[in-house]
């Protein structure tokens, strides 16, 4: 079950729902295990590739290419540059001040091109209003195609 609370939008006035998340993110060990269980694969086999993952697309990405995980989504790098030259012959690596890593969720689309699905969204989602007493912290909002916090903020 997934969680929201109201918020009134201060640039419209008008109120919304808006993702709350609750507790703390699920480990790699949770992950593994939770694989393991719909797959003949063990949690430890399953641990040893989820922590081995990560070096492995950044590798990949290194070498200018997307990573595209089936079933997820594909990531990529985008790069934040220091400022603008006016002449494309003196544009430089040292130009770049940060990278970050996009990522664009699996869609399937129907035969009208219209997006049927998305990987990371479950079929079965139940939305339920949070009544805790104490103030949730709503969900990330993201930045653009990805986020780069993947924790997000907790409530309760």
């Amino acid at each position: 079950m997934a969680f929201f609370k109201k918020v009134k939008k201060k640039i419209t006035g008008l109120w919304y729902p808006q993702a709350v998340v609750v507790g703390k993110p699920a480990t790699t060990d949770q992950v593994a295990a939770r694989l393991a269980q719909i797959s003949t694969v063990s949690r430890g086999d399953t641990y040893a590739v989820l922590k081995d993952l990560g070096g492995v697309m950044a590798s990949f990405m290194a070498e200018g290419r997307t990573v595209k995980l089936e079933g997820v989504g594909t990531f990529y790098y985008t790069i934040n540059a220091d400022k603008g030259i006016a002449k494309p012959e003196e544009v430089t690596a040292k130009q770049i001040k940060g990278i970050r890593v996009r990522f664009i969720p699996e869609t399937s689309r129907t035969q009208s091109n219209k997006v049927a699905t998305r990987s990371l969204v479950s079929d079965n989602i139940y939305w339920e209003e949070w009544k805790e007493k104490k103030s949730p912290t709503p969900a990330p909002e993201p930045k653009g195609e990805g986020s780069e916090d993947h924790t997000g903020p907790q409530a309760g």
